[in-house]
């Protein structure tokens, strides 16, 4: 690896984020060819609304796997929000919105990505239970089965949203993002920028590993 490189994720974690969003995309997509009329010729590309539904279904599940993937791996440092070092970021918006001289430091993730995590969390959950029960709507009460439909647009509304400030954000909003989910690495340069407090952990440990031996290979 490049000395001006560092690794930010393994390939666990990519293949774990590719699967939820691609999920998400074909979710996105099969839901409004069946949702509106006007959107009815996603459902004739496939072959007809019958195939769409199965494949909504069966990427359903595939999405739900993946969901409780990403929470069980990310939970610990992007499902918390650290005081009062969030707060101080989340006041100035991360310099995102308006100019800020200094930026207050954050680890890993800061809280508008902990802030996505959790809408994610919370909400692809909500469209998981709440899709399970549409699909095996026989098995519960009516009124029960009319409310997940409600859920499950609420859900596709705040998730859709996320989305593609997410994508805006892991691109252009923020460039030398976008390669933590491609190669795994990113420049030290924008580590140092973007995530100071995570960068000089980073260092930190790498200097006790090879106080400790770990260094020799």
């Amino acid at each position: 690896m490049r000395k001006d490189m560092i690794q930010a994720t393994d390939a666990f974690e990519r293949v774990v984020h590719w699967s939820l969003a691609v999920s998400c995309i074909v979710l996105f997509v099969s839901g409004l060819g069946m949702m509106f009329k006007s959107f009815n010729f996603i459902g004739t590309m496939v072959g007809g609304l019958r195939i769409l539904k199965y494949v909504h279904n069966f990427t359903g599940i595939f999405f739900i796997v993946s969901l409780v993937l990403s929470i069980r791996m990310w939970w610990k440092e992007a499902g918390t929000f650290e005081m009062p070092g969030d707060l101080e970021w989340m006041k100035a918006a991360g310099g995102y919105l308006w100019h800020v001289d200094n930026v207050p430091e954050v680890g890993k993730y800061n809280p508008g990505q902990k802030a996505f995590f959790l809408a994610v969390a919370v909400f692809g959950a909500a469209m998981g239970v709440s899709g399970l029960v549409m699909w095996f709507s026989t098995g519960f009460p009516a009124f029960a089965v009319r409310w997940m439909y409600v859920l499950h647009a609420l859900g596709f509304l705040v998730l859709f949203a996320f989305f593609f400030v997410h994508l805006y954000l892991g691109t252009i909003g923020s460039p030398g993002s976008l390669p933590a989910m491609t190669t795994g690495r990113v420049t030290r340069a924008w580590a140092k920028k973007q995530h100071p407090k995570w960068l000089r952990e980073m260092d930190e440990s790498a200097k006790a590993d090879v106080h400790a031996g770990g260094g020799h290979g």
